[in-house]
């Protein structure tokens, strides 16, 4: 993505010019539930390529591919799903 975007979760805010370490450490929103734990939602996912390069998948931006990622995850290599 080229342009800025406002977005409503500072955390969600993609920056063209970071780079991946910035990436993996960008929080989008943290938060504790009702029993009292935190959880933190990164702003990235990080996944490796197909040529074993790492990338950052931007959780609102990429979150069609990061459901793609989800999926191949689950295929055996004998192309059956398996679930965990």
């Amino acid at each position: 993505m080229s342009k800025s975007v406002d977005a409503v979760n500072p955390g969600d805010r993609i920056d063209p010019s970071a780079s991946l370490e910035e990436k993996r450490e960008q929080v989008a929103v943290e938060y504790d539930d009702v029993t009292l734990h935190t959880n933190t939602v990164p702003t990235y996912f990080m996944v490796e390529g197909e040529e074993g390069n790492e990338k950052a998948l931007h959780h609102i931006e990429d979150a069609e591919e990061i459901s793609d990622v989800v999926r191949q995850a689950r295929m055996s290599k004998d192309g059956d799903r398996t679930w965990k």
